[in-house]
């Protein structure tokens, strides 16, 4: 009978080793409820009805692990349409998760709902969710957070502590006004009123002293920060008083260690960083302030929040120490930074290009009929535009891009976006006026699945040089390199990374530059192209790729869910 005994238990053993690992390699089911709904939110001495996410402003953080998958109902109780994106999840073979307005999903209209289903595949790091319709983005966000998976330690020393670092921007009005005002006069958005640090703005602005945001630590601990830059139209600097900070990973990519006193983050990026608590006992600010290299207005005001360090007596009075932050319109600095990126270990960069796109961003204008309209408050009576190889953007209204696509209904987007800008001109120089309106449209770029795909974003100078943070839907890619002036395709790719470049799913423009990027088209679906500064996609700075099927279902876009919105 012992022998017996043992092969049972031994058996039984088998069966929850075997359980445990099935229950690693599939992944847990997070479920949640997002209820869209406004609620009082009190800052800079007023209290405004603001769209929230469950009451919160920020909205919740969503933590998973790489291979978990997501089950989100969204119930719209705002008065607004609105659609949720999740910034930097690949989204393979499910588009309709994606969430742009208009692109993969009609928007869900107030009282109604929608689930958004996927999975995490192959990613880890630090992302964010947030709305995709209008200038709702403005409050509706949080963080989205992927561990590894259980028994997968991170490729740095495990840090004591983790904490998020959501930048934002705030509107002493409603968000939504400010955009219609906008839409409405062809001029620019009136400027944010704050910057904010996991949504309070800091000692430096009115009535926010008493709620500026704590963050305690003990000396010698080691404490991950993972930085999101959640405003609307601003890159920022950021950094911590008298702490150095090593960056370890950028937009859910791990990177080659190097250490800095400051980041610049574009609008819609996210830096891990490192930061020892090695200092005398005190409080520091972490603060954060524009990087503004072009000639636009900004709000030149500066956010805060407090290192405290735990042995800090609490009767001390002193003001926290501030950090030394770069100019506003310190390129150096911002291009010292970004050029120290590179990934955490070699790469499988494309190296034979299948298509290769060059693609102009920047401003325009768009004369009016009649300059005196108040409809016309840009530039001598003119509309503000924006647009990618002089094609600016228009949404659709009848039908979203992906629902039209995969119905077949014909006329609600062409196949015809330029792979190369219609005229040939000095991009960065003197750019004559005849060049500066760009022609409306809804044109999207085909890419057969598993094509290598090589772009080149070149800013120009019409109406000002800038940093256009250029986010892509559904994928990351490689940033092969980058420089001032004008792309020049005969000497440049020489000097191009294809061993270690940054990986990234938003990448800015060097001012008055060009930044080349690689990758392969794998995941089938309408994938939005577009400028992460909101006021220039409301201009149209976008475009859109339609990636087509390859061979069998895991080449194919899934079907639609059964509640997916209709227009």
């Amino acid at each position: 009978m012992e022998p017996h005994s043992l092969n049972v238990k031994s058996f039984f053993g088998i069966l929850l080793i075997f359980a445990f690992l099935t229950c690693f390699a599939i992944g847990e089911i997070h479920y949640h409820g997002f209820v869209i709904e406004t609620k009082p939110v009190k800052r800079l001495c007023r209290t405004h009805e603001t769209v929230t996410v469950n009451g919160k402003f920020p909205g919740p953080t969503l933590e998973v692990r790489d291979g978990d998958s997501l089950v989100i109902k969204a119930i719209n109780k705002a008065k607004y349409n609105v659609s949720l994106h999740w910034h930097g999840i690949r989204m393979l073979r499910n588009p309709w998760a994606d969430g742009p307005e208009y692109v993969t999903q009609c928007p869900i209209r107030p009282g109604m709902s929608y689930t958004y289903r996927f999975t995490i595949h192959n990613q880890e790091g630090t992302l964010w969710w947030h709305a995709h319709s209008k200038w709702l983005r403005a409050t509706v966000y949080g963080a989205l957070i992927i561990y590894p998976k259980l028994g997968s330690p991170y490729p740095f020393p495990m840090p004591r502590r983790e904490i998020p670092i959501l930048l934002g921007e705030w509107w002493d009005r409603n968000p939504m006004d400010v955009l219609r005002l906008a839409t409405f006069t062809g001029a620019p958005p009136n400027l944010s009123d704050a910057y904010t640090i996991n949504g309070q703005p800091g000692d430096l602005y009115r009535c926010s002293n008493k709620e500026s945001v704590k963050f305690q630590v003990k000396s010698g601990e080691t404490i991950l920060l993972r930085i999101i830059n959640s405003a609307m139209n601003q890159d920022l600097f950021f950094g911590v008083a008298n702490h150095k900070m090593t960056v370890v990973a950028v937009d859910a990519a791990y990177t080659k260690p190097f250490t800095t006193n400051v980041i610049m983050i574009g609008t819609g990026q996210t830096t891990n960083v490192l930061l020892t608590a090695d200092q005398p006992p005190a409080r520091y600010y972490m603060a954060a302030h524009a990087y503004n290299p072009g000639n636009a207005a900004f709000d030149n005001t500066t956010t805060t929040a407090i290192l405290k360090y735990k042995s800090t007596k609490r009767r001390q009075s002193s003001k926290p120490i501030f950090p030394q932050l770069p100019g506003f319109n310190d390129t150096v600095t911002a291009t010292a930074f970004t050029s120290q990126l590179r990934s955490h270990s070699k790469v499988d960069v494309p190296v034979h290009i299948d298509r290769s796109l060059f693609i102009t961003v920047g401003l325009g204008l768009i004369n009016c009929p009649n300059p005196n309209s108040p409809r016309c408050q840009g530039p001598n009576g003119t509309r503000f535009a924006a647009s990618m190889n002089n094609v600016s953007f228009v949404f659709p209204r009848r039908n979203s891009l992906m629902q039209a696509y995969y119905q077949g209904q014909p006329g609600v987007f062409t196949t015809d976006f330029p792979p190369v800008p219609p005229i040939q001109f000095n991009y960065t120089g003197n750019v004559s006026r005849s060049l500066w309106q760009p022609a409306p449209g809804t044109k999207l770029y085909k890419l057969k699945f598993g094509s290598k795909v090589q772009i080149v974003f070149q800013d120009t100078s019409i109406l000002s040089v800038e940093d256009h943070p250029m986010h892509i839907h559904g994928y990351q890619f490689y940033v092969v390199g980058r420089g001032f002036g004008n792309f020049n395709p005969r000497s440049d790719p020489a000097k191009f990374n294809l061993v270690d470049p940054p990986e990234r799913n938003t990448i800015g423009t060097p001012p008055g530059g060009w930044v080349a990027i690689r990758f392969v088209a794998d995941n089938p679906g309408i994938w939005l192209v577009h400028c992460h500064v909101d006021a220039h996609l409301t201009w149209g700075l976008a475009m859109a790729f339609l990636v087509e099927n390859g061979v069998g279902q895991l080449q194919t876009v899934q079907p639609p869910p059964l509640d997916l919105p209709q227009c």
